[in-house]
């Protein structure tokens, strides 16, 4: 672990370095990982959405060069928007953000952001809504392959069964390795 972060060749960019290239589209989702049941403080850990206790996990990669720009963390019960909120990080006017339904109300944040239309009991998808949906998912679909990825390694797949205070450097060094395997300089 000390060679890897001596080495620099796994580390991830800083807050300053990752919007500092505004050129590209930003793709950005969130991904749990169930983690044991802590002591204290169960219920901002447990995610309803997996029925166990999480840990969750925003990634943010370029579209083009499937650089991982971000990583930042929340516990489980945390919604994806609100974790996109709490991250701070300030994108410059002219980037394109591409985010799934879990981030409905991006617009307000950010205005240059598309996520896909949502459908409801009362508001049936037209023809042209539903094309619109595919033609995002067909960009989204990169970072689900970084999801994928990351999920090869059994630490962050399975259960994480260490302190949850070294679970960020584990995932970081995770998404070092992509980028130094997969991303396009």
């Amino acid at each position: 672990m000390k060679i890897l972060v001596a080495s620099k060749s796994f580390s991830l960019f800083n807050k300053q370095e990752s919007i500092s290239d505004h050129s590209e589209s930003r793709i950005i989702d969130a991904t749990e990982t169930r983690i044991d049941r802590p002591s204290k403080n169960q219920r901002s850990w447990y995610s309803g959405k997996k029925k166990s206790h999480t840990i969750k996990t925003q990634i943010e990669v370029g579209e083009s060069t499937n650089l991982i720009y971000s990583v930042n963390f929340a516990k489980g019960s945390t919604h994806d928007f609100r974790l996109f909120t709490h991250s701070k990080v300030d994108y410059f006017k002219d980037t394109y953000l591409i985010v799934d339904k879990g981030y409905i109300g991006i617009n307000k944040e950010h205005k240059n952001s598309i996520a896909p239309i949502k459908q409801s009991k009362n508001h049936k998808l037209s023809e042209e809504e539903k094309w619109y949906n595919i033609e995002v998912s067909k960009i989204r679909i990169a970072i689900e392959h970084v999801n994928a990825f990351i999920k090869k390694f059994k630490i962050v797949s399975t259960r994480f069964r260490n302190r949850r205070k070294s679970f960020k450097l584990y995932m970081t060094f995770i998404c070092g390795i992509y980028n130094f395997e997969f991303a396009k300089f």
